[in-house]
């Protein structure tokens, strides 16, 4: 009897396999979801992840053509004022009278009779200053940075201003 039993066992295995391997492999042609058969020949979009970009592309470059426009204006204006400084000393050791022939608004950096060297080594540090901290604020994202070149700008203009007036 054992050996019937072992024969029907396998006639039901061999039975259950020839069903359901040929139901599994027609499941896989089936449709995803009743909603695909429905949209039969429609647009279907799937969404995709949100575009992003890498964050070295969001960052812009620290030194571009404003930052060196800034600051070749701050240093022309800076130079100019030391140029213009130098009239005082001019006139002083001319002799001359009734011009001015002294620094007087900023005597505590150029001195009261400047010379050259001095006049240009006040200019560089100024323009290297204020190149420098607007270079700070720019690379440390602050809204502010042209501050620094445009109130060097304005003040050695101030300057140029005072001494063509009073100097030349």
């Amino acid at each position: 009897m054992a050996a019937k039993g072992d024969v029907m066992k396998s006639l039901v295995l061999s039975a259950m396999l020839l069903l359901v391997v040929p139901s599994v492999a027609h499941a896989k042609e089936l449709p995803d979801a009743p909603s695909v058969v429905a949209m039969n020949g429609a647009f279907f979009i799937q969404p995709s992840e949100p575009f992003q970009t890498p964050n070295v592309l969001l960052e812009k470059k620290t030194v571009d053509k404003t930052f060196l426009g800034l600051a070749l204006v701050s240093a022309g204006a800076t130079f100019a004022d030391s140029y213009t400084t130098l009239f005082a000393r001019q006139n002083w050791l001319a002799g001359k009278k009734g011009v001015c022939n002294a620094e007087v608004q900023s005597a505590y950096l150029y001195g009261t009779h400047p010379t050259p060297v001095r006049a240009y080594a006040v200019a560089s540090v100024k323009t290297a200053s204020s190149v420098f901290a607007a270079y700070y604020l720019k690379k440390h994202h602050k809204k502010f940075w042209s501050v620094p070149l445009i109130g060097n700008s304005i003040i050695s203009l101030q300057g140029v201003t005072q001494n063509m007036m009073a100097c030349n």
